[in-house]
């Protein structure tokens, strides 16, 4: 039987750390937005589903994952909360 992680559960990454998700968008344009946003903050970002999305034409029915990896998740929601892209206390 296999088992699927839920949304909170840390992804292993290529490197074998792991990547959390910060949020999922179906705006490609905010999304690049975003990966900028948290590029020049110093914090590589991951995106998944991307290709799914394609596939499955223009009714945005896949909605693209950011990810970070687990070490940078903490100061990556704190840069998207202080440019108001991301709900919650800073």
């Amino acid at each position: 039987m296999h088992s699927f992680l839920s949304v909170c559960d840390p992804t292993p990454a290529y490197d074998g750390s792991a990547v959390v998700e910060l949020l999922r968008l179906n705006d490609p344009v905010k999304l690049s937005f975003l990966e900028a946003l948290l590029r020049d903050g110093g914090i590589e970002t991951f995106v998944l589903d991307q290709h799914m999305s394609v596939l499955e034409g223009s009714a945005s029915a896949i909605p693209r994952r950011l990810m970070v990896a687990d070490g940078d998740a903490e100061r990556a929601r704190f840069i998207l909360r202080q440019a108001e892209e991301l709900d919650g206390p800073l």
